[in-house]
């Protein structure tokens, strides 16, 4: 199945290296705290440490039973940093096979634009439903550039 690509950015009031270092430690479970139509808040993450050596690796617990790891890939302060999830479980498991994601940080005037990005190798089941996944998904990015706003203006 060839990947689906989405992306989401936002801007905000501060600078590269402060959003760089508020996001990668962020813990998923406030990011992604809220259900966006079908797709679940993240209840718990299995974790050692805070997140952010490169070959990290950790397990995402969601609402709906589901679970899937996380290994991060790429980490390049304070430009980017991506990850690897697979070991999926639970519902997705019959739509997505592996994500390949990676958050981007780059000066936009006096602030600094965050874009989320996703590469999904969906199932062949996945495959037929990923227009309206990717919808749903752009929906829960906005929900999670949401909670980072909060805490950059905290």
């Amino acid at each position: 199945m060839s990947p689906v690509e989405l992306s989401h950015s936002r801007t905000f009031p501060t600078t590269v290296e402060a959003a760089f270092d508020l996001v990668l430690p962020m813990p998923l479970t406030q990011l992604f705290a809220r259900r966006y139509v079908a797709i679940p808040p993240i209840t718990r993450v299995d974790q050692d440490g805070t997140w952010g050596v490169l070959g990290q690796q950790r397990t995402i617990r969601t609402s709906d039973g589901g679970s899937m790891r996380e290994t991060l890939t790429t980490l390049e302060r304070p430009h980017r940093f991506g990850y690897e999830i697979d070991a999926i479980t639970g519902p997705n498991k019959a739509l997505v096979a592996g994500v390949r994601g990676m958050w981007t940080f780059a000066e936009a005037g006096t602030g600094v634009e965050i874009t989320w990005a996703w590469s999904i190798t969906p199932t062949r089941v996945g495959a037929l439903l990923m227009p309206v996944f990717g919808r749903l998904w752009q929906g829960y990015a906005r929900q999670g550039m949401e909670e980072i706003e909060k805490a950059v203006r905290a």
